[in-house]
């Protein structure tokens, strides 16, 4: 509990803090956001994304809104019968019912507020980095209610315009190298995105599901993001970290996924019982925090690829597969129950792989009956036809761009 002056002080000072704060690189998300919508809108993505300054980016259209920020140590140990208080400092000022609330997961059983404002006809955005915290009380409680978007790192496009760089090879090398997360992308300090992980890993999960064998779970989190773009199953983890049962290895993973950490890639089967007993992919939220925080995964240039081209799929889709039968395809896009796009990746293209990528990719173009499929490289263009099926190799810097 805490007194009605101590939230009201941080009412005033967050207000300030966040009206003198930088807007930022215009997020290519914000197009996205139906801001006059009467739902509520929801922004998820991983801790030191941008969220904060989206919502800046929002207010910016707004002459009146309420803000609060519940990451903020000053009101630490808010709970539910404090919005009461929080009410009536709103209430003191010029009255309004547009609400940003940024981390609101961090209060137990927020969503009952919300709810309630809600349905007097009061307007939230709410920001938070636990997806699972967020679309379960949503689910529970706000069915319908609610219009739900994803933040990401910069992608290469927003990179650009931070650095004011021209798409190419030359800017790319440095997005390849850096990542998309906006302060490492400024200062290149390291310690940043080290700091990212043990926040992420410390009060995301252990601290907020209670967990005792820290060691264990940061250990398991180098190790996924050190095998990034590779395959994984929960019964390999059990062994490999003397977990007592493939259930614990589940849970463990869906901890670092609901806080954007790393997402896991289903291999395809038409069959939902094969297709969760497969192995899966593991891909990282960011190739600059990857490196930061794995010595490993800066060695394989071809892997930090495909995790590029992973993210950037993920901006823009839900459903993504990996595909393997006589050969192997990276990625296939599901869009409404059916296949509708096939990705290969492949760092640099040569005598010696070219083959086998383009049988991999020829073998998922005849399998769904697709027109056309495309090949991912460093720095290779070409375009081709066999047996009726387009062919196309970009660079990926240019498709992303």
């Amino acid at each position: 509990m805490l007194l009605k002056e101590t939230i009201k002080e941080a009412v005033n000072i967050q207000k300030l803090e966040l009206e003198k704060s930088n807007l930022g690189i215009i997020r290519n998300l914000l197009k996205q956001i139906d801001i006059k919508s009467k739902q509520i809108i929801i922004i998820s993505g991983i801790r030191r994304c941008g969220k904060s300054t989206l919502l800046k980016q929002i207010t910016s259209s707004l002459k009146n809104y309420n803000y609060f920020n519940f990451e903020d140590q000053r009101v630490f140990g808010f709970e539910l019968h404090d919005f009461n208080k929080l009410e009536e400092v709103y209430n003191e000022k010029v009255k309004n019912k547009i609400y940003f609330f940024d981390e609101i997961q961090n209060v137990n059983n927020w969503e009952r507020f919300i709810r309630t404002q809600k349905d007097k006809g009061y307007k939230f955005f709410l920001a938070g980095s636990n997806a699972s915290l967020l679309s379960r009380e949503l689910g529970t409680k706000l069915t319908g209610r609610h219009l739900t978007y994803e933040l990401f790192p910069f992608s290469y496009d927003e990179f650009l315009k931070l650095k004011k760089y021209k798409a190419g090879i030359k800017s790319f090398e440095k997005y390849f190298y850096l990542g998309g997360f906006p302060e490492y992308i400024k200062t290149q300090n390291i310690q940043i995105l080290q700091q990212v992980f043990e926040d992420i890993l410390m009060r995301d999960i252990i601290v907020r599901y209670g967990l005792r064998n820290s060691r264990t779970i940061k250990e398991l989190a180098v190790y996924l993001i050190s095998n990034a773009s590779k395959e994984y199953s929960y019964n390999k983890l059990k062994n490999i970290f003397g977990l007592g049962s493939a259930s614990s290895a589940i849970s463990y993973i869906s901890y670092f996924e609901d806080s954007y950490l790393m997402f896991s890639v289903p291999r395809f089967s038409y069959s939902l019982k094969q297709q969760v007993k497969n192995p899966k992919k593991i891909y990282v939220i960011d190739v600059g925090f990857a490196r930061a925080n794995s010595l490993s995964f800066s060695k394989d240039e071809g892997r930090i690829l495909e995790n590029v081209v992973f993210l950037q799929l993920r901006r823009n889709y839900k459903n993504i597969f990996y595909f393997r039968e006589k050969y192997e395809c990276d990625f296939v896009i599901k869009e409404r129950n059916t296949i509708t796009s096939a990705y290969q990746v492949c760092y640099r293209i040569t005598e010696e792989n070219k083959d086998r990528e383009i049988n991999g990719i020829l073998e998922v173009l005849n399998y769904f009956n697709l027109k056309k499929g495309i090949i991912l490289t460093f720095d290779r263009k070409d375009e081709f036809t066999i047996r009726g099926k387009k062919i196309l190799i970009i660079p990926t810097w240019e498709w992303m761009s």
